[in-house]
């Protein structure tokens, strides 16, 4: 969107984000039912960072700062979110900024060994991304 410089009208855009939108979808879905059938047991949820619950749907508000920068990491986790429920799992929402909090107070005294162990025993690339994503399947396994 943010790199389209202006050259695409909005009504022009709006249809290029249709089209990849159901790009995505459609092969996110076959990576999702890939992933499903590769791994031992059954997927019971996904967490996935939040994002504004009123994020604007217009293109022309889109365009503009900050939308701009954000609409297509909120389009792959929106899409996520629905294949998600489609296949009947739960879907859980985190701020990046908590989460690790959050996941401390589940974890107590072994905090540091669970979050920042991976790291110490494994080494790159194992990083803050690998312990947001753990810390948060941390959060969402305690709270169901």
């Amino acid at each position: 969107m943010h790199a389209s410089n202006g050259t695409l009208d909005d009504e022009e855009l709006e249809a290029l984000v249709a089209e990849v939108r159901s790009t995505v979808r459609r092969l996110t879905a076959a990576a999702l039912d890939e992933l499903v059938w590769s791994v031992e047991g059954s997927i019971e949820s996904i967490s996935l960072r939040d994002w504004p619950s009123d994020f604007p749907d217009e293109i022309e508000t889109q365009r503009k700062p900050p939308y701009e920068s954000q609409a297509d990491s909120i389009m792959y986790r929106e899409i996520l979110a629905e294949l998600a429920i489609e296949r009947g799992w739960s879907v859980h929402r985190f701020n990046a900024a908590q989460i690790e909090t959050q996941a401390a107070a589940i974890l107590g005294e072994r905090t540091e060994e669970v979050l920042h162990g991976p790291r110490a025993n494994l080494g790159p690339p194992w990083n803050k991304d690998h312990r947001i994503a753990l810390a948060a399947t941390i959060v969402a396994s305690a709270s169901t």
